[in-house]
């Protein structure tokens, strides 16, 4: 199975996400590259998955560090903590979306490209609708080289929408 991106720059801006006070999807995917999905994001999956009575299914990467002359190596996989960890943060997600009155489902698994494998999920799941918490964007040069950035690169490539749900930086200190 060969999966089919759509040409789009880095530089270039991805088309925008449908209007989501009226877009009624039938389904949503609320991802995450690995991070603690925040309640702001849970609730805008909510929003949008209550206008059609949507099912969410949360999905979260465990990060594999990397490989060893191409050869997954047992110390760069995602320990059993990182495991849990991670289960932690799906269970967190369902539970508050179950608490809101959205059918939910989870799942985690371990990836080294986590935009690949959530847009792999997407393309297996076909959602109508992503959903991701994201940092504030950087410059496209810079931002390639930050696993943070992934929301990003995922919503340049993804086919259904992609809702980027900002976080904001926290008050700096002088």
């Amino acid at each position: 199975m060969a999966l089919k991106f759509p040409r789009r720059w880095p530089w270039s801006l991805p088309p925008e996400p449908p209007d989501p006070g009226t877009f009624a999807p039938a389904s949503v995917l609320l991802a995450s590259e690995g991070r603690r999905i925040p309640p702001t994001a849970v609730e805008f999956a909510v929003r949008l998955a209550r206008k059609a009575e949507a099912p969410v299914h949360v999905f979260i990467i465990a990060r594999i560090w990397g490989s060893a002359f191409g050869v997954p190596h047992p110390g760069l996989m995602p320990t059993k903590r990182e495991w849990q960890l991670q289960r932690e943060f799906v269970a967190e997600a369902v539970d508050r979306l179950r608490r809101r009155g959205v059918e939910a489902t989870g799942q985690v698994v371990s990836a080294r490209n986590a935009g690949k494998r959530i847009l792999a999920e997407a393309e297996r799941r076909r959602p109508e609708a992503i959903v991701m918490a994201a940092p504030p964007p950087r410059h496209w040069f810079v931002a390639d080289f930050i696993w943070e950035q992934e929301p990003y690169r995922v919503r340049r490539l993804a086919e259904p929408p992609v809702y980027l749900v900002v976080e904001s930086l926290p008050p700096r200190r002088e």
